[in-house]
């Protein structure tokens, strides 16, 4: 990926005409009424947890996973309203946690069945319209930064649709479009022909510059090095690992080595640290040493928090769901993690992943046609 400002080293070998256009400049939106009341109570407070609370009703979390959509189609009845029910994430725990934005994951159990795995995560993207659209005082769809900026400051969690599995598009970039048309926003690209252990071959890398042109993130969590040094390479847009915390400090297939971190700060995207003791460890502590980690190798621009709640993880003590998130940024805030930095985790650095892949798409589109390639002809 390349920063949407500078040009890509790899343009030859990526595709010189997929350079994204610079945002243009803006001025930055002056605080509003309720952030610059939040942010001076952080200024008066001693006390971390207090500081914490005060930071996140200015700077909400941008959760990167929520497992909702697949715990919700177990069960037989719910209430997300009171959270008298055996979820983890609810309105009274969401809000307690000070969440503005969490990304429903619409993955679906891996199967020999393709045509069964794009129907079931169709399901899926219905069922997440169904339940938003059931708590519209509580919840509003989003797809890119903006919209969640506007569910945010009008008291809504915005909810975002994806990630999706790489084999849920069939191996058709039409199948890709729909799905974006229904507003999925993020990929994880791994599992699949043309996305495996061997790396991206030259349909997967069609793949990759079509969903640039959507405004469709890829996530590569869990996918190989080789698989995430090529989109690095190939990506104008950010590119997000949405599962992921540091090799260095727990060696789970799914975290990151120093050397790819490093590659992901130097192309400006996205590590969101999951909260999730297998990968990151069974404390809080350990959760925020993950953090401190990326954001000390890969850049506080590119560091950011998965819940994984309402899934089969098993939680860090203190963090079983979302009402624990500020107990998170109080451990940091004793750190001494800086308050520009701690506003960058929670909410900026999400917000500015989904404003680059919207970026770039709107470049994109002024180059380039919807692709017609076939997995056939490219792979075969």
């Amino acid at each position: 990926m390349a920063d949407l400002q500078e040009d890509l080293n790899t343009a030859a070998e990526a595709g010189a005409l997929d350079q994204p256009l610079a945002p243009p400049e803006t001025e930055p939106e002056p605080p509003n009424q309720s952030q610059s009341q939040s942010q001076s109570a952080m200024v008066r407070c001693a006390d971390p947890a207090e500081r914490a609370r005060a930071l996140l009703d200015a700077h909400p979390v941008a959760d990167g996973y929520s497992g909702l959509p697949s715990t919700l189609r177990r069960l037989a009845w719910y209430d997300f309203e009171t959270g008298d029910s055996v979820l983890q994430s609810d309105v009274p725990r969401l809000r307690g946690g000070r969440v503005g934005a969490q990304f429903w994951s619409v993955h679906v159990p891996e199967g020999p069945d393709a045509d069964r795995t794009v129907g079931a995560t169709l399901e899926q993207i219905d069922l997440v319209k169904q339940v938003v659209g059931a708590h519209p005082e509580a919840l509003r769809l989003a797809r890119n930064a903006s919209e969640a900026a506007d569910a945010r400051n009008c008291g809504r969690i915005a909810t975002l649709i994806g990630p999706a599995r790489g084999a849920a598009l069939g191996d058709s970039l039409g199948a890709l479009r729909a799905l974006h048309s229904l507003g999925l926003c993020v990929v994880t690209l791994s599992g699949t022909s043309w996305a495996g252990a061997g790396g991206l071959t030259p349909f997967g890398e069609e793949v990759v510059r079509e969903m640039n042109r959507l405004g469709v993130l890829a996530d590569l969590s869990g996918a190989s090095e080789v698989t995430a040094r090529r989109v690095l390479a190939v990506s104008k847009a950010p590119v997000v690992f949405m599962r992921s915390g540091a090799r260095a400090l727990h060696d789970h297939p799914a975290n990151l080595t120093d050397g790819l971190l490093a590659e992901v700060g130097a192309a400006k995207g996205l590590c969101l640290v999951p909260l999730a003791a297998e990968r990151t460890g069974p404390s809080v502590r350990e959760v925020a040493d993950h953090l401190d980690h990326v954001r000390r190798v890969a850049g506080p621009e590119c560091v950011g928090i998965s819940g994984t709640y309402d899934t089969y993880e098993a939680h860090p003590e203190g963090l079983a769901d979302p009402s624990g998130y500020p107990r998170l940024i109080a451990e940091l805030i004793e750190r001494g993690w800086p308050e520009a930095d701690l506003a960058l985790l929670t909410w900026g650095n999400a917000q500015r992943a989904l404003r680059g892949a919207d970026f770039t798409a709107r470049a994109a589109r002024q180059r380039r046609a919807a692709s017609t390639a076939t997995v056939d002809r490219l792979d075969g």
